[in-house]
């Protein structure tokens, strides 16, 4: 059986892509942080359909604590798979936050790139030595570093999301030689629980989203998990390298 790690699946999109690897057979390990129920949630979901799941806990923003995080993957890789190795990496933890350029903080510009461009950087320098020859990783970039999803307020999230998208290119490059692939997705606006929860909180900005999508909606999780599923399959398996815009034509 292949095994993913999936990096924040306790909502939205990360979980979402847990569930849909686990509809096509993969075991997953998931990983959750201040949101534990979401993670159970998940792990219900997926064993549910008769799939394994596990759920640990992960800080991505605190790389110092990535080494015991690797220890964790090795036990439940041998204790639920009996495997010593994985498949496939998800980077898909994150948080968002709207902030104009000229009232971001060192500390706001600091936490974006703990969280959203070093943690995925040096996650996957941890864990490349567990993943598989053969295996594939999908980081969960974002419209909003590229010209389609351009908005203001957006510019110290989306240059961390822009470096992910390069450093994306590069792991491609490099770890060629053993076969793994490494892509990017770039979701638009998305139904989740990313910047504490804002399409609840805020449910008319939902009808101006939808109007400027080419689509007529604003994004659900499935939209993405399922590209994510994909790519990381079989179908992709002469994919590397790309970034994938999965917008429903946003700004179209």
């Amino acid at each position: 059986m292949r095994v993913a790690v999936v990096t924040g699946a306790s909502s939205g999109i990360g979980q979402s892509a847990a569930i849909q690897l686990a509809k096509r057979g993969t075991g997953v390990i998931l990983t959750y942080g201040a949101n534990q129920s979401g993670a159970l949630d998940t792990v219900a979901s997926i064993e549910k359909e008769g799939g394994t799941a596990v759920a640990l806990p992960l800080d991505v923003g605190r790389s110092e604590t990535f080494p015991a995080f690797r220890e964790s993957v090795v036990a439940a890789l041998r204790d639920t798979w009996q495997r010593d190795t994985f498949d496939f990496l998800v980077n898909n933890a994150g948080f968002a936050q709207m902030s104009m350029f000229e009232d971001t903080t060192e500390e706001l510009f600091d936490r974006f790139f703990r969280v959203l461009l070093k943690g995925p950087y040096f996650l996957t320098q941890t864990l490349l030595p567990l993943l598989a020859d053969g295996g594939a990783i999908v980081n969960v970039a974002s419209n909003s570093a590229m010209d389609s999803g351009l908005e203001p307020g957006y510019s110290g999230y989306a240059t961390m999301k822009g470096g992910l998208m390069v450093l994306t290119r590069y792991m491609a490059k490099e770890f060629s030689p053993r076969g793994i692939r490494v892509n990017s997705v770039a979701p638009g606006s998305t139904r989740t629980r990313l910047a504490d929860n804002a399409f609840e909180r805020f449910p008319e900005v939902i009808p101006v989203l939808a109007a400027k999508t080419a689509l007529g909606r604003v994004g659900e999780p499935d939209d993405i998990g399922m590209v994510i599923a994909t790519l990381l399959g079989e179908e992709g398996r002469w994919i590397t390298a790309q970034n994938i815009e999965v917008a429903g034509g946003y700004n179209l």
